[in-house]
């Protein structure tokens, strides 16, 4: 005699408990990419992005998470957008992009905004994943804020305990002190800091305020121990010598977070 899936089901619910099924696993990827405009032209790049990309981009699959310009200009003020994506894996991103090139409506919005010339000069792209630690970037109502993008890099071998630093302490002082916790990330590829590099971008009101919370953390009492634990644990410093950088970012007017 036959038996049917819906007995099978049911003998087997007979014999023990049914296995639960386990949540897929997370594959999101993000995409921390920086335009650099020919010069004179990061206002038409801006424009392009306003008026098409992210409309595009959403087309095809790439979230639009926040955009913003560097507020100095040694860092690309005037010259550079940065903004990040996300997609739903790697393999997807490359499906993304591979649509999105093809578009046809993309093609005309590019050749038109080309008219006078190129408008892009360089284009860089750093895949990354967030650290476990990495909190859900929060709804935000209120006047737009000044971000700081921030890179360590670490000696081979101590990232995990710059991250368990960070997991343990910082974070939570950041916020003590003012500071706004966007976002934490590390690299996929090892060309581009994997193992090795921790991304992440905070919040501020401005930049008086950003200034004000640096030098009430850099005092805390808390994170001097915390520091000083850490790097007698680890043999040494958790960042190599030049090894921190930071960059202020204005939002534009068309990014989702602000």
């Amino acid at each position: 005699m036959k038996i049917t899936l819906l007995r099978l089901v049911a003998c087997f619910g007979l014999l023990g408990s049914p296995a639960v099924a386990q949540p897929a696993a997370d594959t999101t990827v993000y995409e921390l990419r920086t335009y650099t405009a020919t010069p004179g032209n990061l206002d038409k790049l801006l424009a392009r992005f306003r008026d098409h990309t992210l409309r595009i981009f959403e087309k095809h699959g790439m979230k639009n998470i926040g955009y913003s310009v560097p507020t100095d200009k040694a860092d690309g003020a005037g010259e550079k957008l940065v903004y990040l994506i996300a997609h739903a894996s790697r393999e997807a991103a490359k499906q993304s992009w591979k649509n999105f090139s093809a578009d046809p409506e993309w093609k005309d919005v590019s050749a038109k905004s080309q008219v006078g010339g190129k408008i892009v000069a360089k284009v860089e792209s750093v895949f990354l994943t967030t650290a476990d630690f990495s909190p859900t970037v929060a709804k935000y109502q209120g006047a737009p804020r000044l971000f700081e993008l921030r890179t360590y890099t670490t000696p081979v071998g101590k990232i995990a305990a710059l991250d368990a630093r960070f997991r343990d302490h910082t974070i939570a002082l950041f916020a003590k002190h003012g500071m706004t916790n966007l976002g934490y990330y590390h690299p996929t590829d090892a060309d581009k800091g994997a193992g090795q590099t921790l991304i992440y971008f905070l919040a501020h009101a401005n930049r008086a305020a950003a200034t004000q919370s640096w030098a009430a953390f850099r005092a805390d009492p808390v994170w001097v121990a915390a520091k000083a634990a850490s790097e007698k644990a680890a043999g040494g410093p958790l960042t190599i010598a030049d090894g921190v950088k930071s960059v202020f970012l204005a939002p534009t007017d068309f990014s989702p977070i602000k």
